[in-house]
């Protein structure tokens, strides 16, 4: 297959997407409501968080607004898995039903192809709740600011966010060896939760795993450390664009191995 520059698959997305939203948005109504729905669990997220600290100060020893930070972090970061990979979610009926197969003979990459086709616009309200949490939060920790502080922020939220997407992708991939793969789906969606609590209230064993094997910390905790707690903040969080891009690449590498085994025989 002849290989494709960046601008070229610039282009082809920004078709699809376009496409996509015109889509979408012929639905208003069912458009509106998502939105809704999407602000109305975030909200119900916050307010949850609220009424925890109302009978605890701290949680290990983080206050309020530094959870607060915590959690719109785990939003935002969260947000390109949301918006841009959200297909990852019908592989398995795509792969079990067959219709997969329809992806493996377009002239184009077959992980850019499938991941296209979706966007999740609803996640651009999560995101915008994630955004209003940690200003507010910042501004009520009293946090400096700078653009050196800005631009660090965006590359490691970015960074974090690679940890999110790659997770999904190897949870989505499980299902082109294992018949019954929504339950892997779910246990990643789940363990994606702890990403808005600080990893230090884990014990060593649970914490090695959240940092080294399924790395949960570096979704939302460690990065955030950085702001919250400088002096707190462990080398390995200074290697978390390394870690998230080679993290991501290696999700990428499973996805397309087990897309490339694909038969097109459904389950």
């Amino acid at each position: 297959m002849k290989k494709r520059n960046i601008s070229y698959y610039a282009r082809i997305y920004r078709k699809i997407l376009i496409q996509d939203i015109k889509s979408k948005m012929s639905y208003r109504a069912d458009f509106i409501i998502s939105m809704v729905g999407i602000l109305a669990t975030n909200f119900a997220g916050l307010i949850s968080f609220w009424l925890v600290f109302q009978s605890f100060p701290t949680i290990n020893g983080w206050n309020y607004y530094e959870m607060l930070f915590l959690y719109g972090f785990s939003l935002i970061s969260a947000t390109p898995a949301q918006c841009l990979f959200d297909n990852n979610w019908n592989l398995r009926l795509q792969v079990y039903s067959g219709d997969f197969i329809k992806y493996c003979f377009r002239p184009i990459n077959l992980f850019f192809y499938y991941m296209s086709e979706v966007f999740d616009i609803k996640g651009l309200g999560q995101f915008a709740f994630g955004v209003a949490a940690v200003i507010y939060a910042w501004i009520k920790l009293s946090l400096p600011f700078h653009i050196y502080t800005l631009l660090l922020f965006l590359v490691i939220a970015f960074s974090a966010s690679l940890f999110v997407i790659a997770v999904l992708n190897l949870a989505a991939a499980t299902c082109f060896w294992i018949v019954n793969s929504f339950f892997v789906l779910q246990l990643s969606c789940t363990l994606r939760d702890y990403a808005k609590y600080p990893t230090t209230i884990f014990g060593p064993i649970l914490r090695a795993v959240f940092t080294f094997i399924i790395p949960i910390g570096f979704m939302a905790f460690y990065p955030s450390q950085l702001f919250l707690r400088p002096e707190e903040v462990s080398w390995l969080v200074w290697l978390t664009p390394i870690y998230g891009i080679l993290f991501f690449i290696l999700s990428y590498k499973v996805w397309m191995k087990g897309a490339m085994s694909y038969n097109g025989t459904g389950s």
